[in-house]
């Protein structure tokens, strides 16, 4: 009688070992793919929240209404200024101005100026910029909208007619600069990625 023939112990293990081999490659590319496609979904994710803020900035700052004060010595409301901070040595300016906002039609009322800031805030070494907006005529102090998060840097820089400058006051000079440019600074793999974007105020009163 003729015995079947089945496998050795050895070559049951030398297969179960070319499996998990096999396996382990599967899955280990498996796995690469999937953090690559999240990888990009949220660098895509990244790109969109840069160019709505950047679009936002200059929309706004290129509908900023600034007057000069009726008389000396008096607080003129429609202000614009930057001023130029640093958060370890990573750029954090912080932009306040008067803007012409686009007509609400609510039933609370209101009036087409509002005004704006934007300011970076700092926890655990990230950066997270934070935009406040309220009705130019209304008296409270708006709650902080968080704009961007995980930045390297936000800075604006102003041109005066000669050269970019990082601070800016119309309490001081009277007058709007020419140029506003605003720069997001983030991080794509292991360096520091720059977004820029330029407005140009154009609307003063009398």
């Amino acid at each position: 009688m003729q015995r079947s023939k089945g496998f050795t112990l050895l070559e049951l293990l030398v297969a179960m070992a070319l499996l998990v081999i096999i396996c382990g490659a599967l899955y280990g590319t498996y796995f690469s793919l999937m953090n690559g496609r999240e990888a990009a979904v949220s660098g895509m994710e990244t790109r969109r929240e840069i160019r709505t803020t950047l679009d936002m900035l200059r929309r706004e700052i290129s509908s900023t209404y600034f007057r000069k004060p009726s008389q000396p010595n008096v607080e003129n409301k429609f202000r614009f200024v930057v001023e130029d901070r640093d958060f370890f040595g990573k750029p954090a300016s912080t932009i306040r101005f008067t803007s012409i906002a686009a007509p609400n039609f609510g039933t609370a009322p209101v009036s087409d100026l509002m005004e704006i800031a934007y300011e970076p805030v700092e926890k655990d070494n990230r950066i997270s910029l934070v935009r406040r907006a309220k009705d130019f005529h209304f008296d409270f102090k708006p709650d902080p909208y968080p704009q961007m998060e995980e930045l390297e840097g936000f800075l604006v820089e102003c041109f005066d007619g000669g050269k970019w400058v990082r601070s800016w006051d119309t309490t001081l000079n009277n007058v709007l600069p020419r140029s506003v440019r605003i720069t997001l600074r983030i991080k794509e793999g292991n360096k520091p990625v720059e977004y820029t974007a330029v407005a140009t105020p154009r609307i003063a009163g009398p």
